[in-house]
């Protein structure tokens, strides 16, 4: 039975099977929310179980969950992260799998602001003047992380580090942007695409630093029906319909 038809065979015994509702509990990478929030609502609607997420930089929850924090699924947006939990012995054999893939993009304050094109000769710091551009934690969150590695590699970051204003996660940084705090943000595209209140400017080129990729697991302290149903619902039809319309990559 593939997975898809053993998930819709299980939810529609769920629905109408009594019997009391089990809790999911999901660590996710801050920039799923918006996507992620949508395909808890429509499980839970399906199945009456409860889906609680905690999102944040997926450093900060590798790192709750190697000290023991209560999580049932883990969605890293990057590898290195999940590598950590996996290497503590925490992932359930055989569930890892690459989620989802995601864009590095320069997004500017507002719906009307002009395009640029990012590569080596780009002079961001003339266009950031002496205002801020606002990313995640260079060293350590992936959005981050993957900001910082290509400024690196097309030569600009020298001349911009200075003016770098760093978020606890990538919405935190997106969220400067949006209330115009600071003119310029690097986010992912599934963020852009999330907040009417700014506009994409730029791309950032795919070989300027490594792959974004979504890596998810069960957990092994996953014991519920629930939890695997719902860890199978990130791979339904429905859930990658919902991904790419909020910018990402499904990676299938």
């Amino acid at each position: 039975m593939s997975r898809r038809i053993a998930l819709a065979a299980l939810l529609a015994f769920t629905a109408v099977t009594p019997a009391a509702a089990e809790e999911v509990v999901v660590f996710a990478a801050a920039s799923l929310k918006t996507a992620l929030d949508a395909i808890a609502a429509d499980f839970q609607k399906a199945t009456g179980n409860t889906v609680t997420i905690s999102y944040a930089g997926s450093n900060a929850l590798a790192k709750q969950i190697i000290e023991g924090a209560p999580a049932d699924i883990f969605v890293s947006a990057a590898v290195n992260w999940m590598d950590e939990v996996e290497k503590a012995g925490l992932v359930a054999p055989g569930t890892r799998e690459d989620l989802l893939g995601n864009t590095l993009v320069l997004v500017a304050h507002g719906k009307d602001a002009k395009p640029v094109e990012i590569g080596s000769g780009f002079d961001l710091k003339a266009l950031l003047g002496d205002d801020k551009l606002s990313m995640a934690m260079v060293d350590s969150v992936p959005a981050g992380q993957y900001g910082k590695a290509s400024l690196e590699n097309l030569g600009l970051w020298p001349s911009v580090e200075a003016s770098v204003a760093q978020s606890e996660n990538v919405r935190a940084a997106l969220a400067l942007v949006s209330s115009g705090e600071a003119p310029f943000g690097i986010v992912y595209a599934s963020d852009a695409v999330a907040d009417d209140n700014v506009s994409v400017v730029g791309t950032f080129p795919d070989d300027s630093h490594k792959p974004i990729i979504y890596p998810a697991v069960l957990l092994t302290g996953a014991k519920d029906a629930a939890d695997k149903a719902f860890f199978e619902a990130l791979s339904a039809d429905a859930s990658d319909a919902t991904f790419k319309a909020e910018g990402f990559a499904v990676l299938k």
